[in-house]
């Protein structure tokens, strides 16, 4: 327990009592200069989330069967750093039978299997597309030169096999 010592109360420790209910930072640091001291903005980097590996969970596992009582586990657990819920997790895991369980899953969204011929169809419907668009302006231009050639007084003779063209 701390005690404090009272002062008397004058100009300058009323002052420093006004500084320290501040809750942004060091009092002291702004009261010499007389601008208030600003938290620093840099933003702290994003903490890695844990991963264990399989052997490490077996020796944890291993390690709280011999643990006798809860108090052994507990100190244990706060060694490592863990929480009662991972060996409860692996535990069940463990009797699941699931071996890969106690290996560390990647999170996140799964790969889609990558189909070698899906690029080759795409290929050639976009080829597909174009030729098509260039046979509709061909079409197009023969029509138009067809007009211009029955205005003109030149019909043009009929196909000589016979069909539509």
């Amino acid at each position: 327990m701390i005690k404090h010592t009272e002062k008397p109360m004058n100009q300058s420790s009323a002052v420093e009592s006004e500084g320290a209910r501040r809750a942004t930072g060091d009092s002291t640091a702004g009261a010499a200069t007389g601008t208030p001291v600003r938290p620093d903005p840099e933003v702290p980097e994003k903490h890695q989330r844990r991963q264990y590996t399989a052997a490490y969970k077996k020796q944890i596992l291993e390690e709280a069967d011999r643990c006798i009582d809860s108090r052994q586990i507990g100190a244990m657990l706060r060694r490592e750093g863990l929480y009662r819920s991972n060996l409860n997790t692996w535990r069940s895991q463990r009797e699941a039978g699931t071996l890969a369980g106690l290996k560390p899953r990647k999170r996140g969204r799964k790969a889609q299997p990558v189909d070698p011929m899906k690029k080759q169809v795409e290929a050639l419907q976009r080829e597909n597309k174009r030729l098509n668009e260039d046979l509709r302006k061909a079409e197009i231009i023969i029509d138009v030169q067809k007009k211009v050639s029955e205005l003109l007084g030149n019909p043009q003779s009929p196909n000589p096999e016979g069909g539509k063209r």
